[in-house]
Formats: C-alpha cells, structure tokens, sequence
C-alpha cells in the first residue's frame, strides 16, 4: 500500500496509479505496481529525499547490495522511470529533472542466461501425464497442449474462446492474437493439439465462450475462464510426479521454441510464432549462440 507524504512530497499514490494506466500488458502492470510499492516503502524509510537522480542511483545501489538480479532490478528502475515520465506529465518535475532520472543507467547482464526447458522425452511425459478419462485431465491436457504445442504465454492460453480458433488456408490457426506489447500474431495450431481441444469440447459440451474452464470435484465444468494463476497451478501439478520441480508455463513456452528449432525451424518464422519483438529475444530462448546439446567440449579426446 503507498504511503501517505508529506505535503512537499509528490502525490506517488496518484503518480503510481497513472504510471500503471500508462501501461498495457498485465504482467508489467503487476510488475510495476510491486516494484513501485517497494521503492515507496524504501523511499519513506530513507526519509523522503528529494526524487531527484541521485535518489535513483541510491535505490539502484540498494537493490543491488540485496543481490536480485540484472534482470529484476531493471524492471524496477524502468517502474521508477515511468512513474518520472507520469510526474513530469502532470507538472510534478520539471522536463530537465525528468530527463535527468530517465538517463540513470540500469544493470547491465554479462553472458547469457540458460534458461529452463524440457527435452522432447520429458515434454512428451508431461503432456501425457493427465487422466483423459476426467474432465479435469482432458482440460489439462489442453492446457499443457497449448503450452507446448503453440508457445503461448499462460496469459493467452486464460483469454482463449473458442471463438478464437479459425480454419484459414485448410488449416486450424489463432489469428490476430493480441500479444505482449499489443503485438499482433497467428499462431498456427497443430493437428494434434486441435484433436485434445476437441476432445475436451466435446466431453465438456461447450461450444462458445471460454475455452478453458474451472471443473469442481464431481467433474462439473463451470462457466467462468480459468485464471493465470490456475494455468500455472496445473503445470506445476503434473509436473511434480515427473520430477519437474520448479517448472513454470513459461518453461514450456521455450520447450516449444527448442523442439521447433530441432525440427529444423526457421529462427524469423520461431519468432513470428512467438510474437517476439526482435530476433535477438528468439535466440536467448533458444540459446542458439551455445550449443548445449553437443557441448564444443564433449570430445576433446581426454574422455577415458
């Protein structure tokens, strides 16, 4: 919750609330929203400096002497930097004070981070893995199927209707997908992953609306679309038993990206899939600039 300030202070509960409007993907919004929080309540504690760039490069400091990630506090920063875009707007800063905190520089990232994702044995395991003899299992089933088989995001797999798959050109697709970024993409569908949506309809007997639904213990389908939260539950469900510890939606998302780039994909077509805004994200989730499937030192001739 944000605190209440002096009256020199800026109002940043009003300034927060516009930065979040400002933003269109409900992932940065809850992003921002928490990393705002947390620079007020580090804010209030250093006891309300004046929100200049120099306050910025101390939190910059202390989020990096709590050790997070480049990663996590360059969100944080780009938070701050927007709610500084928002004061400027509404006559809080000046233009040049706003200018100054926009320049405050974040983290830069050394190497290339790993990632997380399955082998096509484990991905098959997993996709398997639940009871299609239950409503429950054959939802699943699509989730997990959407997941891997289309490379959407846990949030795109909650929106879906069943509106929303068209046959264009003699095949299943997802056109117009509204995407991170407001970004726009078709996202082919594959045959099989069209038969486990089938099967889950027809079980189901649904036919417009929502296509993935909550089903209670006696095996009832509800009306109300699943929740990203649920999405995530599920995969986190199946993949336990597996000893997939600590696997997220997202990890399938690059399974989906490697399994396609094995089968001998096209890296601009992967990324047309994706939605992705440059090939360079593309090949961080293929980690195509280091081959870890045959290692440059796997044979060096030392092995016994």
């Amino acid at each position: 919750m944000t605190p209440a300030l002096p009256a020199a202070v800026p109002d940043f509960s009003r300034l927060k609330d516009l930065a979040l409007s400002a933003v269109s993907s409900p992932h940065t919004r809850r992003a921002y929203s928490q990393a705002l929080d947390s620079f007020f309540d580090w804010y209030v504690a250093a006891g309300y400096p004046p929100f200049d760039k120099t306050v910025v490069q101390n939190w910059r400091t202390e989020l990096q002497r709590r050790g997070l990630a480049p990663a996590s506090i360059n969100v944080r920063l780009s938070a701050v930097r927007r709610l500084a875009a928002e004061a400027e707007e509404a006559g809080v800063l000046a233009p040049a004070q706003a200018a100054a905190l926009a320049r405050v520089k974040g983290i830069r990232r050394r190497g290339v981070r790993a990632g997380n994702w399955l082998t096509a044995e484990q991905a098959r395991r997993l996709l398997h893995s639940p009871d299609l003899g239950t409503p429950r299992g054959r939802r699943d089933h699509v989730i997990l199927a959407l997941l891997l088989g289309c490379g959407l995001r846990r949030a795109e797999v909650a929106d879906l209707k069943m509106e929303n798959l068209q046959l264009r050109g003699g095949r299943w697709v997802i056109p117009d997908l509204v995407g991170k970024g407001n970004r726009l993409r078709t996202v082919p569908v594959p045959a099989w992953v069209k038969q486990t949506i089938d099967l889950w309809l027809t079980g189901a007997g649904l036919s417009s609306g929502p296509l993935l639904r909550s089903v209670n213990k006696a095996g009832r389908v509800g009306s109300q679309p699943l929740s990203e939260r649920v999405i995530w539950q599920v995969v986190r469900a199946h993949a336990g038993p597996l000893g997939l510890s600590g696997l997220a939606p997202h990890d399938l998302r690059r399974t989906c990206a490697k399994l396609c780039r094995a089968a001998g994909g096209d890296l601009e077509q992967i990324q047309l899939l994706l939605g992705h805004a440059s090939i360079q994200t593309t090949e961080r989730y293929l980690g195509t600039r280091q081959n870890l499937d045959v290692a440059v030192n796997d044979h060096l001739g030392l092995e016994p």
